[in-house]
């Protein structure tokens, strides 16, 4: 695997890692501050950090504990930016039941200020 694909790699999981771990802060700090976005949450385009922090804690906020999982993860470097796609997992665990939801997700990324910034994701739940 090259270098900048296992640094794609290497946020993704570190995304899961922080989502489970209820840190929001962590995670949006690999967003950039003009991303746009589309959510299995919700119809309406994400235009900004808050818009997207409601998401994760929609989810949080379902039950306890959440679990947040990937597979099937895919990053590919086009030039300056990146697109890792993945299929996406979510276990809710609420009254003794789990509720699982799934769909597949991608994020696109760009090289800013030395570092890899997600400026697009796109999370769609499977059907």
């Amino acid at each position: 695997m090259d270098s900048i694909e296992k640094q794609l790699v290497d946020i993704e999981k570190a995304i899961v890692k922080f989502f489970n771990k209820k840190d929001i802060p962590a995670i949006l700090a690999f967003f950039n501050k003009d991303f746009t976005g589309f959510s299995s949450t919700r119809h309406e385009r994400i235009t900004s950090i808050a818009q997207l922090k409601k998401t994760f804690l929609h989810y949080l906020d379902e039950g306890d504990p959440v679990k947040y999982s990937i597979s099937g993860l895919k990053a590919t470097v086009f030039g300056e930016g990146a697109l890792t796609t993945f299929y996406w997992r979510v276990a809710i665990h609420k009254n003794k039941k789990v509720k699982t939801i799934q769909g597949r997700g991608s994020h696109m990324f760009i090289m800013l200020n030395s570092k890899w910034q997600i400026v697009h994701e796109h999370y769609s739940k499977a059907h």
